[in-house]
């Protein structure tokens, strides 16, 4: 039967007579940041939860960035979620595909046939990109978002130069070795500086026909600045160091259309080898599941203790969830959101099954927003603190190593960013089996 003490709609059954509780099944859906540490604090306390995901690994999704212009490898920035979570005997790990959640009956469909069954459901599967209703430029313009989407990027920009290098006709050249970045904010610049850099400095020595420190990279941002979430004044210097590397930034210009060998901006045709997507997200597909009404960008509101308004006992972390805080504004999709969240929600749950606790109202605190612009050039913002140059570029490489999973990845990381910035070397520069991408 239901505990009517609890105030937060968490129900806890007990036996027959009334005597002993029995635990609820708890199910944690994502193995992103959010969903780990909801998983590892349970766990701590032998409290029993399945963590599902339809990847076998955790994924840091802040350098994919990397992989995806040769800087990394996939296995730097991914571990095995059962590798995380084997010390904790109280975690189960499933490895599937979620397609439904049935609220009533309170249970998960999966993409094989089977069901998992729940009391307390935490749902933490992130964010997709989202083309703003035109879904069919996904193919031509990938976005960034798994392991996947990194090696498409890689390879398709690898390719790009390949084929220049083949062609005699000048004019396919400057296409194929023209890139085109839509959307202007963190991702964008980052993937902006890092193309210029290994086209610049590393390609550069590689090829025989073509001059790859010429290429030609269009950053396409539709408000008045890059990177419009920090200080204008950081804002102004990202655009310094952009255009000291070559790239062309392209503000308060929205695109039109985009096709396999060109794109439309505000009305120009402008021919392309590559055109990547960094303009938007939206919540995964998941939420829509849950039959409440959606918030902007597919995200589903939350109370001050994360539970899903209108659906009791179900949770939503990280970018799936609009978590508005005390000032009125929504947390952004950060990984230090989700980290936060996930810490807060484990140790609530802990408490609320073990001592009967009432779940308290989470309170973020921002440890900074950061973004690099390139070679030992970054932006640092926190409160009143505003840092460019070298030492928000250190401050940017302390969080983003910290954030890692595992000490084997912060060291490899470590060693191989120290290697990059002394030989201007990129080790990770393989095409995989994509050779029908729209460059030709």
């Amino acid at each position: 039967m239901s505990d009517p003490g609890n105030k937060n709609g968490i129900h806890i059954n007990a036996d027959q007579a009334g005597q002993d509780r029995i635990p609820p099944r708890i199910v944690v859906v994502g193995g992103g940041f959010a969903g780990l540490e909801v998983a590892k604090a349970l766990g701590k306390v032998d409290i029993g939860v399945t963590i599902l995901d339809r990847h076998n690994h955790h994924l840091f999704q802040p350098l994919l960035y990397q992989v995806a212009t040769a800087a990394l490898s996939a296995p730097d920035i991914a571990e095995p979620i059962r590798k995380i979570l084997s010390r904790y005997r109280s975690v189960q790990v499933i490895f599937g595909d979620v397609v439904a959640i049935q609220t009533s009956s309170r249970q998960l469909l999966l993409a094989d046939g089977s069901a998992v069954p729940f009391d307390l459901l935490v749902l933490a599967t992130g964010s997709r990109p989202s083309y703003f209703g035109r879904d069919d430029w996904a193919t031509v313009a990938p976005g960034l978002k798994s392991i996947e989407d990194a090696r498409t990027i890689r390879s398709r920009l690898l390719l790009a130069f390949e084929h220049a290098e083949r062609t005699s006709d000048p004019a396919e050249q400057r296409r194929l070795m023209t890139i085109a970045i839509i959307g202007g904010g963190p991702t964008g610049v980052e993937l902006a500086g890092s193309i210029a850099e290994l086209s610049r400095y590393t390609l550069a020595r590689d090829f025989r026909n073509i001059q790859p420190e010429k290429t030609r990279i269009l950053l396409i941002e539709a408000s008045d600045r890059p990177l419009p979430g920090f200080a204008p004044e950081l804002s102004e210097y990202a655009l310094r160091r952009l255009r000291r590397l070559g790239v062309e930034v392209m503000t308060g210009r929205r695109v039109d259309a985009i096709e396999p060998h060109q794109v439309s901006i505000a009305g120009d045709l402008i021919p392309v080898g590559l055109t990547l997507w960094a303009a938007g997200v939206s919540a995964s597909p998941l939420a829509a599941q849950l039959g409440v009404e959606l918030e902007r960008g597919g995200r589903v509101k939350v109370a001050p203790d994360h539970q899903v308004v209108g659906c009791p006992g179900i949770f939503a972390l990280g970018d799936v969830a609009l978590f508005i805080d005390e000032s009125g504004n929504p947390l952004p999709g950060l990984a230090q959101v989700a980290k936060q969240q996930g810490i807060h929600l484990g140790r609530a749950l802990a408490n609320q099954i073990q001592n009967g606790e009432e779940l308290p109202s989470f309170v973020y605190k921002s440890r900074g927003n950061t973004a690099i612009v390139g070679r030992h050039a970054a932006v640092f913002e926190t409160g009143r603190l505003k840092l460019k140059g070298w030492f928000a570029w250190v401050a940017w490489a302390m969080i983003h190593v910290y954030l890692l999973v595992g000490f084997q990845h912060r060291v490899q990381v470590s060693i191989q960013w120290l290697w990059r910035y002394l030989t201007y070397e990129r080790g990770a520069r393989l095409i995989a089996e994509e050779r029908d991408a729209p460059l030709r």
